[in-house]
Parts: structure tokens; C-alpha cells; sequence
């Protein structure tokens, strides 16, 4: 894929209950997800992409990467919904989670996001968006 992919940001109420890590490497993603750029490291030497981003390609070792944009469709592999959350996502519960198999053959694991009338199932048509909390961007799916 050549173009960068540009994914819908939903304004989100209050902020992140568990942000991510941010690093000096990590900055480039989130930065990038916070304008709607969805991206990830792809390796020079043996052509992988990765997701989480990484530094170094977990196949042949290679610190050869390199920012790469990512498709925003994929489908459904599986997912759960949370009743029992822990206590720092217990105001967000119930909610919905699963693993997207991105059309670029990479899987990650998600919030899902629903109306009343969602019904989830495996192999079902998602799309990644942004979810934009006060304090910064969250990706997650919901159905096509």
C-alpha cells in the first residue's frame, strides 16, 4: 500500500482509563493515530510489517524499519464482551473487545465499538477508527 490511510476520529467524553506507553519510538504512532494516520513498521530487509510497531523485525531480526501505512478494513477473528471489567475500566463496562485480522494479514486486538442493533460475529466486515479522548487517540473497529 502505497497511500496513508486516513481513519475517521469519534470525539470520546472524559479521558483514556488505561493510556498506552509512549517512548521516543512509540511517539511516531501515536502521534500519527492522533490525526487519523494509521500506521506501522514494515522491515527493509524481509519485507514484514508488524503491528504493534516495533524497532526491530521480529523475523529475521533487522533493525531496518520503517513507518508504513496500514488498510483500514479487515474482518472479525473473535471477540468477548467485558461484564466483570477491573476496577479502572469498571465505569466503561459492559463493553465489547476482539482480534481483527487486517486485510494486510496483520492481527491486533481492539475495542469494538457497537450500537444496539451490532451483532457480532466471526468473520464479519470491520473498519478501524480513532477513538479521540481528551487526553489522546485509542484505535479500535466497528462493523462495515
Amino acid at each position: 500500500m502505497s497511500h496513508t490511510t486516513r481513519l475517521e476520529n469519534i470525539p470520546v467524553a472524559g479521558t483514556r482509563s488505561y493510556p498506552p506507553r509512549h517512548s521516543n519510538f512509540t511517539a511516531v504512532f501515536w502521534q500519527g493515530l492522533k490525526q487519523g494516520i494509521w500506521q506501522t513498521t514494515r522491515c527493509g530487509a524481509c519485507g514484514h510489517a508488524t503491528f504493534p510497531p516495533k524497532p526491530v523485525c521480529p523475523h529475521c531480526w533487522s533493525a531496518d524499519m520503517s513507518w508504513a501505512p496500514l488498510g483500514s478494513r479487515g474482518h472479525l477473528y473473535s471477540w468477548t464482551r467485558i461484564h466483570a471489567a477491573p476496577a479502572i475500566f469498571a465505569t466503561e463496562s459492559p463493553y465489547a473487545v476482539g482480534i481483527v485480522d487486517l486485510d494486510e494479514g496483520l492481527r491486533l486486538a481492539c475495542r469494538l465499538l457497537e450500537n444496539e442493533n451490532t451483532i457480532w460475529t466471526p468473520g464479519m466486515p470491520v473498519e478501524m477508527v480513532v477513538l479521540s479522548y481528551e487526553d489522546g487517540p485509542l484505535f479500535a473497529a466497528r462493523p462495515i
